[in-house]
């Protein structure tokens, strides 16, 4: 027998053989890590998206708990829990392509899923330019909504969630109109016959510099029953105000957010960096277990 050189001595082919099974177990062993990690994290994610929707949903049964303990009127959690049940169901679908494509090694649904999170991370890419370049136009916008709906507050009553809302946001950020508290001085809803005394709405009270009880009796709205324990509403029209010259913040809120924003540029950004390295990492992994599928289904063609 001879050997590739021929010369006499012992084949070299069972060697080449076993270097390529080697090669190719070791390939296998990669191949297998990387599916049962696609699996795992998606399997993780498609349990936070099923957490996500039951919350959203248990909002929507539960209201009246939620509206105490959040602080938030039912109009505005009503919105907020139909997004947090779309969130989690478009969570749990991403990532049962994931799971499914991963675990069963099916090439479409690979694609699918790696199709969606390139679209997903697409449209984050062109949100954050699109904040980033428009900034100056998106705040005079965000300023135009907020001074329209201080005209109109409680003028319409049927038609209240943009103003409790706003109502949720200066009693969080400790703020008051959009660039002071005279942008509510000549507001007619706010206006009381018997007082010259400009009034603003309680959601501008600062719960922290007094505890006036007279102040608190005024307070009636259940996403303000943290001030203090609910009351009869004094005022005609179920609207909650007091007096200007009271205990109230001097802060507009335009300040407030801009000191927010600053106050967590740091953290907004590193959990946009870190959303976004995760979809690379789920694109990256996905893409690969799909391209090297080929190679294993010729692999076992071969040996059929």
């Amino acid at each position: 027998m001879e050997t590739r050189d021929g010369l006499p001595g012992v084949s070299l082919v069972p060697t080449d053989f076993k270097a390529r099974q080697e090669k190719m177990s070791a390939q296998d062993g990669c191949l297998s890590l990387i599916k049962y990690l696609l699996f795992v994290f998606n399997l993780f994610f498609f349990v936070l998206g099923s957490l996500i929707f039951c919350f959203g949903i248990w909002i929507l049964i539960d209201k009246t708990s939620f509206v105490s303990f959040v602080g938030l009127s039912f109009m505005p959690l009503q919105i907020w829990s139909k997004a947090l049940a779309i969130s989690g169901i478009l969570t749990m679908g991403l990532a049962l392509l994931g799971c499914v494509g991963a675990l069963k090694e099916f090439r479409c649904l690979l694609g699918l899923y790696f199709g969606t999170l390139l679209l997903l991370f697409a449209t984050q890419i062109t949100l954050g330019i699109l904040i980033s370049t428009q900034w100056v136009q998106l705040e005079r916008k965000v300023k135009d909504v907020v001074q329209k709906t201080i005209q109109n507050y409680r003028a319409h009553p049927e038609e209240t969630a943009a103003e409790e809302s706003w109502d949720y946001v200066q009693f969080q950020l400790r703020c008051c109109g959009w660039n002071s508290p005279q942008d509510w001085f000549h507001i007619p809803s706010l206006k009381r016959n018997e007082s010259e005394v400009p009034h603003v709405p309680c959601s501008c009270y600062n719960s922290s510099a007094t505890n006036d009880s007279a102040i608190f009796d005024m307070i009636s709205f259940p996403q303000f029953s943290r001030l203090g324990s609910p009351a009869p509403p004094r005022h005609n029209a179920d609207i909650c105000v007091v007096p200007a010259n009271s205990y109230i913040y001097r802060e507009g809120c335009e300040w407030s957010l801009q000191k927010w924003l600053h106050n967590n540029l740091i953290s907004i950004v590193g959990i946009c960096l870190g959303v976004g390295l995760l979809e690379l990492s789920f694109m990256a992994l996905s893409i690969f277990l799909c391209r090297n599928l080929d190679h294993i289904y010729d692999r076992l063609a071969r040996y059929r």
